[in-house]
């Protein structure tokens, strides 16, 4: 879970527990792509706003991931921002903020493989 906001964070990071997963989290690019390098193999979902402190935003740390961690499934989610036609890697999703755990746990379903979605998303 990447976003700058610590209370966005935390509630996003609430979400994806429910959902049955173990959430690592940072609050900008290269901190997330520090933790990307280290656990990717354990990392199934990247879940990241777009506008955050740095050079990088969220578009380019969901290219970069999809680019090196193929088998991670990303969800981009912004307030402000919408994804242009080169934003996005193909089969990310866009969810717009504010969003709720119904939007987020649909758009989980949709997105993670079935061998890697949690009991919560079987269902």
């Amino acid at each position: 879970m990447v976003d700058d906001d610590p209370l966005i964070r935390m509630n996003a990071a609430e979400m994806l527990a429910d959902a049955g997963f173990q959430t690592l989290e940072a609050s900008h690019v290269e901190e997330a792509l520090g933790v990307l390098r280290q656990h990717h193999p354990a990392i199934v979902l990247l879940f990241t706003d777009v506008q955050m402190p740095g050079a990088q935003d969220g578009f380019a740390l969901a290219r970069h991931t999809a680019a090196h961690w193929p088998h991670i499934s990303i969800v981009v989610a912004s307030g402000r921002a919408r994804p242009g036609p080169e934003d996005m890697p193909e089969g990310a999703r866009f969810v717009g903020k504010p969003f709720s755990a119904e939007v987020v746990f649909h758009h989980l379903k949709e997105v993670v493989p079935d061998e890697h979605k949690p009991e919560p998303l079987r269902v």
